[in-house]
């Protein structure tokens, strides 16, 4: 028997590719503890942070505005099925967490769809899952923007959350401003 024929079945890895952009990127080094385009293996047990404290939060972001914990990441199997899921929970007190469209107060937590929009302040994260077999780990990968992704991926337009309130899912579209031409009437 060759080595070939003894190696272990290589399994594929579940991913979360996480594509960020803030306005202040460049300017700030708001980013500048995160290793963009590689692949990070974790361990499937781990609970990812992401904050503004490097000694709690696996990914750290260099800006005052944001949580020492802003939100979590966390993997788990759905009863009855064989593929990955991760769930996301808001760890702010300050700040809610939107995920497409639901708001996420302190400590609420829902399962992550495959692909989503998170947005808290003026930061944006466009996570999108891929699938892999392997139980044992996960990886990680993180991709910078150089434009919002809401403009760039046609979301709905973002409301800024005050730091200490919520918005109102339920008011109309009709409220937001429209551009006109100076000539229409």
């Amino acid at each position: 028997m060759s080595s070939f024929e003894d190696a272990d079945t290589e399994e594929t890895v579940t991913c979360l590719q996480m594509t960020v952009y803030h306005p202040g990127q460049l300017q700030c080094g708001i980013f500048q503890s995160i290793r963009f385009l590689n692949r990070e293996k974790l361990p499937s047990s781990e609970v990812v942070k992401f904050g503004r404290n490097s000694n709690i939060c696996r990914y750290t972001f260099q800006d005052k505005q944001v949580s020492r914990v802003q939100f979590s990441l966390q993997l788990f199997k759905k009863f009855n099925s064989s593929v990955l899921s991760f769930e996301i929970k808001n760890m702010s007190k300050k700040t809610n967490l939107i995920v497409d469209s639901r708001e996420l107060g302190y400590l609420n937590k829902m399962d992550l769809p495959y692909r989503c929009m998170v947005r808290f302040g003026e930061y944006q994260f466009l996570m999108e899952k891929e699938d892999g077999e392997s139980l044992e780990f996960f990886e990680t990968q993180f991709i910078l923007s150089p434009r919002s992704l809401l403009e760039e991926n046609n979301w709905p337009p973002h409301r800024p959350i005050p730091e200490y309130g919520i918005y109102s899912l339920c008011s109309s579209q009709s409220s937001f401003p429209t551009e006109m031409d100076e000539n229409e009437s």
